[in-house]
């Protein structure tokens, strides 16, 4: 039987492990981390529990077709439930809207605001819902590695206005400012600039609609677990704090994976979810990979960084949402000076969680558990972050506790906080980048990492810095893809069988 060795355990390569699985590979995941989940790591201090990355869930079917692989029911594993409102956006004047729920529901907060957006709305939920179609349902799954195929892609996209950026999209179909950036802030949850990324992730907008948002009762450390008994179950091999080092390439194809502690690991294909940019740098020699893989890697731009700061309080704070969007004072200029100054502003914007909202066992009864997101420069700013992070904490705790959480500077306790130097150390993310490769129209698509390696004829990729990109249904997708290109275990066997008879 041949072996397929995944290399990270984020989502894109837990999914491509039970895919190769289901199509009769014995399989090995390595990752460096503690545990299963990548990004998804979670973290516990003085009884508050934290999940460390992606948590809002889109698209719950992309999950279940995971268990579906083998029979199984994902709601025997864990308990996903649907959220009634997706994003409370508080703005720097004291107001909120409320976006989420039934379309009646937006469309009378929107009109609450700014009554003539109402029908612009409609709009842009059609627009978006023509982007999804062809983007998501036609395209986040096929695989983009010929250039031909993305030439017949291009009347499609001309179409879709994918020359137009988020904003630009946005700003046709409605005017109020507060409006324009509640519906345009989606590509920030990918690692995107709203001024700079391409309108097909517009497509989000229609994604959020058509299946919600949802929550892992646990987290989404919940999630990861369930699917590590899964794995378990059906025999795939996970070895945890374990880093790869180099990659094995004889002639055309990967032979074997090296680890720190001195392991050789044989492969018959490797999957990698490790950054794209790391793995053509670092792990493959340059000798194997493409001119096209190398080009990419030394000039493709990373996302944005991020400063998340976790806590608990001693108290509730029942009047703020799971999920809330503070707007600090600047958008454009904010971006402007995150993505192209690279500069860390005075002022800021936040996106909050609050799991204990719908699970209270994030935190001791009578408590609250938060983390607030800040997106920064990445690393290649040159910040300081063993001056500027102790700052930054002091300013999201001030600004915080005068707007949503009043009294926080006195009931805060268990803090600490990751900053784009952690994301480089523990991720092995170039530039610290939250997101792998920023997703520009140039870096999407045929222009993004392929799924199908530039280079040895056995090694493919998933995960964020692959087509289609970040987010959880863009990482699913990824082993989508690859499940598509992956031979089977009997189609190997063959090949073998028919490559040792006599000429």
């Amino acid at each position: 039987m041949s072996r397929v060795v995944v290399l990270g355990g984020g989502f894109g390569g837990i999914a491509a492990a039970l895919r190769a699985r289901a199509k009769g590979h014995e399989v090995t995941l390595v990752d460096r981390c503690p545990r299963l989940g990548g990004r998804a790591q979670v973290f516990e201090k003085d009884g508050f529990r934290h999940d460390a990355g992606p948590t809002v869930l889109t698209a719950p079917f992309l999950f279940e077709e995971l268990f579906a692989l083998f029979g199984k029911d994902i709601a025997d594993y864990v308990r996903i439930v649907p959220l009634p409102l997706w994003y409370r956006f508080h703005f720097q004047d004291g107001d909120t809207f409320d976006y989420g729920g039934g379309i009646e529901q937006t469309l009378a907060e929107i009109a609450r605001i700014h009554p003539p957006d109402a029908e612009g709305y409609r709009a842009l939920l059609e627009q978006s819902r023509k982007i999804y179609d062809v983007g998501f349902t036609e395209l986040a799954d096929a695989p983009f590695h010929r250039f031909t195929f993305m030439l017949r892609q291009v009347p499609h996209l001309l179409r879709l206005g994918a020359y137009r950026s988020v904003w630009q999209m946005v700003s046709r179909c409605v005017k109020h400012e507060k409006i324009r950036q509640a519906f345009s802030i989606q590509p920030l949850l990918v690692g995107g600039n709203p001024f700079d990324t391409t309108s097909i992730y517009g497509l989000i907008h229609f994604l959020e609609r058509a299946h919600g948002v949802h929550f892992a009762m646990g987290g989404t450390g919940a999630l990861v677990d369930g699917l590590a008994k899964l794995m378990a179950e059906q025999g795939i091999e996970t070895r945890l704090d374990t880093t790869v080092t180099s990659i094995d390439v004889e002639g055309d194809a990967v032979r074997a994976v090296h680890t720190a502690c001195g392991r050789r690991i044989g492969a018959d294909h490797l999957v990698s979810n490790a950054d794209p940019v790391h793995l053509y740098k670092q792990l493959l020699p340059r000798s194997a990979s493409k001119a096209s893989a190398r080009l990419k890697a030394r000039h493709s731009e990373q996302s944005m960084g991020l400063f998340v700061f976790y806590f608990g309080t001693r108290r509730q704070y029942p009047d703020v949402a799971h999920h809330t969007i503070w707007m600090g004072p600047r958008y454009r200029e904010l971006l402007d000076d995150i993505f192209h100054r690279k500069v860390l502003a005075e002022d800021f914007s936040i996106y909050l969680h609050r799991p204990t909202a719908t699970d209270p066992s994030f935190a001791p009864e009578g408590c609250d558990s938060f983390y607030a997101l800040v997106p920064v420069p990445n690393l290649t700013a040159g910040i300081d972050w063993a001056t500027e992070a102790p700052r930054l904490r002091d300013r999201v705790v001030a600004a915080l506790g005068a707007t949503l959480l009043p009294g926080l500077a006195d009931s805060i306790c268990a803090d600490f906080y990751m900053t784009p130097e952690d994301f480089e150390s523990r991720y092995l993310s170039p530039a610290g980048a939250g997101f792998s490769i920023a997703p520009h129209f140039r870096q999407s698509a045929w222009f993004r990492f392929h799924n199908r390696g530039e280079g040895p004829r056995n090694l493919y990729l998933v995960g964020a810095g692959s087509h289609p990109g970040a987010g959880l249904p863009g990482v699913l997708s990824s082993a989508k893809v690859v499940d598509r290109l992956l031979p089977s275990a009997a189609e190997d066997l063959a090949l073998v069988r028919a490559e040792a008879l006599p000429a």
